[in-house]
């Protein structure tokens, strides 16, 4: 069965769609199967991993899947990297959440969606809207555990104890088994004063809920979303790679599996280690 992970934080702009893609890529390098689920109406990351739009158009999005017009195998698209695939999504998922005001269980339809195909994938990672609102209590509903991206900024931690608290209420009432994956720090200048504080806070506070991995701020991750390709492939060599590489390593370690991931040299095979066996996996 996947581990299915709502990549969530209601508030916009601190790497959630950056962390969802391009975690999923580099799991999808160590030849975990991974299914990237689009469930964020702005669908960037649909257009972060080069969407085929002819199949979007014709509906094959989550919103369909939502509304119980599709099911979620038929909508599935592969990417450029083997073991990565796309649940795709467009603007129209935006109206979900009036369309199933009324609908009974509404907050379960995406969990009953995934459970066609939670055991052909060893993870299922949710890009949620940044909001808390019906979509993100159906993520949330539907996931093993959640992960919050939080950018070192004030502001941002502002936030964070709504969503927690709102995590609280779904844990007490509708999902009893989501854990805390953790709080991934985006967005890390290591020479701004002010994001070593809040890292520091973040950290004091929280423990060992925090990565140990940080995100930096880097161009490459900005520009490889708008060449449809995760960072894996748009620029191996970039800290924003590296960062990537770092955090996949550190979440199967979480998750009680032997992974070791290396950056490797242009155009070279990047070489896993899963237990003893050597994996070369051609970029």
């Amino acid at each position: 069965m996947a581990r299915i992970i709502a990549i969530t934080n209601q508030k916009g702009g601190v790497g959630k769609t950056t962390t969802t893609v391009n975690l999923a890529a580099s799991l999808a390098m160590a030849e975990r199967k991974v299914l990237v689920l689009d469930f964020d109406p702005q669908g960037n990351a649909s257009s972060a991993l080069g969407v085929n739009k002819d199949r979007v158009n014709n509906g094959e999005t989550t919103y369909r899947v939502l509304i119980g017009q599709k099911k979620m195998s038929s909508i599935v698209q592969p990417t450029e990297m083997d073991h990565l695939f796309l649940a795709p999504t467009n603007t129209d998922l935006s109206g979900a959440e009036i369309e199933l005001v009324s609908a009974f269980a509404r907050e379960n339809k995406l969990k009953n969606a995934l459970a066609e195909i939670e055991d052909d994938y060893d993870y299922i990672l949710i890009d949620c809207p940044p909001s808390l609102g019906l979509l993100t209590i159906n993520a949330l509903n539907a996931a093993t555990s959640f992960l919050v991206p939080l950018q070192c900024e004030y502001f941002a931690l502002e936030g964070l104890s709504q969503l927690l608290n709102t995590v609280s209420l779904i844990k007490q009432s509708i999902n009893i088994k989501l854990e805390h994956e953790g709080i991934l720090l985006t967005m890390v200048d290591t020479r701004n004063k002010l994001s070593l504080e809040v890292e520091k806070e973040v950290r004091t506070h929280f423990g060992t809920l925090v990565f140990e991995t940080t995100i930096p701020r880097n161009i490459k991750l900005s520009e490889c979303t708008s060449f449809g390709k995760p960072i894996i492939l748009y620029d191996v060599d970039s800290k924003g790679c590296s960062a990537y590489l770092s955090l996949a390593n550190e979440l199967l370690k979480r998750n009680q599996t032997q992974i070791s991931l290396q950056q490797p040299a242009p155009g070279l095979a990047l070489t896993t280690a899963i237990a003893t066996d050597d994996i070369q996996v051609q970029l």
